[in-house]
């Protein structure tokens, strides 16, 4: 077998052993305060916990990725847009990043053994090599529901979960699944580093280091050099370190494993009372379902608020709901409930799908943010189109029409990755004949888009 010797290579052989044997390995496609390093480079470092326990980590370079909440209004039919939701992203310099990718290969092996062990591994769904999405999680959630039939459940997601992670807790349960009382050198300089961090906004680095946000450093290059560093970074006072008792970044290759360690306990406790009663719990990430009998309804929400409050995590009360299925008619369905609204629910809502008992069906929201994104795309393509136009009229060309390729590859089933193609699969996996049809609609709404703004284009 042919090894690899260039690790940016993109034509690789099938089989690469040095892969197998080291699959924390991974070149990053980013440009960073450092240069990207060789894989036998990284291999020497992250093997020797003297040096680990040593090393100095660059900061983070953090950016915000802005969610735009919308919702259709059932009385109205308009579609309102919801506050914008910010969620900060940091991520790590080369050479950092391949020891928290290290640490989180040592740590997921044990992680796996301890679920076993406590005989919770399917309980916990996020952030584990099962060959699951989201789409398999919440389908298979949905069937569960039916094998229960009559049964109270109860949705509920934690705020702020990467934000509010004690670490104090985290230490402890580290330490806790090495089976050490506290933390070996090289572990806690892991620890450390991704506890109290510090970070750099991106943009802020550019802005010092005169770099265009619209064409960053390509990956093979580094931000700056040392001295620039120091002389533009550090003097500028851009480092920020974060001098919480709690919280880490999200976005480094071991935070999402460590989320899972930090409740490692919290997921034992709840899934043993849950098993106790005959019904069954399962969290993804930060998304607790919990499928109870009808007698436990009045409990299950107490219970599950105060033991995330042990571990100093709160509940989103305004992403809380209780459903309850009923069979008694012969027919799932939804009998009763609370929301956060007041309002009884008419389906439980679970990892960007409905379920009411019968049909399995995406978020309407979902498909109100896809038109809204799919408009502005097309509107885009017509500032493109007469912007090319004025240059073809001036050398005496005709005009031409929006260039629908790349619409059809971002929102229509002709592409490979996008809404449409999600749909599909959710459609295939979940037998769905009903997301069949919620899709049906969006190529016409697509065609008629496009048509439009070509009228508009050709006649202004």
């Amino acid at each position: 077998m042919k090894k690899v010797v260039d690790p940016c290579c993109k034509r690789k052989p099938r089989v690469d052993p040095w892969c197998k044997r080291n699959p924390w390995y991974k070149c990053r496609g980013y440009a960073h305060f450092d240069a990207p390093v060789e894989r036998e480079s990284a291999k020497k470092l992250v093997s020797d916990p003297p040096k680990v326990a040593s090393h100095p980590f660059y900061p983070f370079l953090q950016y915000a990725v802005v969610t735009q909440k919308i919702e259709k209004d059932k009385t109205t039919k308009r579609v309102l847009q919801k506050p914008a939701k910010e969620r900060k992203i940091a991520y790590a310099a080369h050479l950092d990043s391949h020891i928290y990718s290290y640490y989180a290969f040592l740590l997921s092996q044990l992680y796996e053994t301890r679920l076993k062990e406590l005989d919770i591994d399917d309980s916990v769904l996020a952030f584990r090599s099962l060959g699951k999405s989201n789409i398999d999680c919440a389908n298979d959630a949905f069937d569960l529901i039916r094998k229960y039939g009559d049964c109270v459940v109860y949705a509920t997601d934690i705020s702020g979960f990467f934000d509010n992670l004690d670490h104090k807790i985290l230490k402890g349960m580290w330490a806790s699944l090495l089976g050490q009382e506290k933390l070996p050198d090289d572990h806690y300089a892991v620890y450390k580093s991704i506890t109290k961090y510090s970070y750099v906004s991106r943009d802020d680095a550019f802005k010092v280091l005169g770099i265009s946000k619209n064409n960053p450093p390509c990956s093979g290059q580094r931000f700056c050099s040392v001295a620039d560093f120091r002389e533009k970074i550090r003097a500028a006072e851009l480092i920020k370190p974060n001098s919480e008792t709690k919280g880490i970044p999200q976005g480094s290759p071991i935070s999402a494993l460590l989320s899972n360690i930090y409740l490692l306990e919290f997921d034992k406790q709840l899934h043993d009372e849950i098993s106790a009663y005959g019904g069954r719990y399962l969290r993804y990430c930060d998304d607790i379902l919990c499928m109870v009998p009808m007698s436990y309804e009045s409990s299950i929400r107490s219970r599950v608020k105060g033991l995330i409050e042990d571990f100093k995590l709160t509940i989103n009360e305004t992403k809380t709901s209780t459903v309850l299925f009923s069979d008694s008619s012969g027919t799932l369905q939804v009998t009763g409930g609370t929301q956060s609204n007041g309002k009884k629910p008419r389906h439980l809502q679970y990892l960007g799908f409905t379920f009411d008992g019968q049909r399995k069906l995406i978020r309407s929201a979902a498909f109100a943010k896809f038109s809204a994104k799919m408009r502005r795309g097309v509107s885009l393509a017509k500032q493109t189109a007469r912007k090319h136009n004025k240059m073809r009229i001036a050398s005496g060309q005709v005009r031409e029409g929006i260039w629908r390729t790349k619409l059809y590859n971002r929102y229509s089933h002709l592409g490979r990755q996008n809404f449409v193609r999600y749909g599909l699969r959710a459609a295939e996996k979940m037998e769905s004949n009903h997301i069949r049809r919620q899709l049906k609609p969006l190529w016409s709404r697509l065609a008629e888009r496009i048509e439009k703004e070509n009228d508009d284009l050709h006649n202004p």
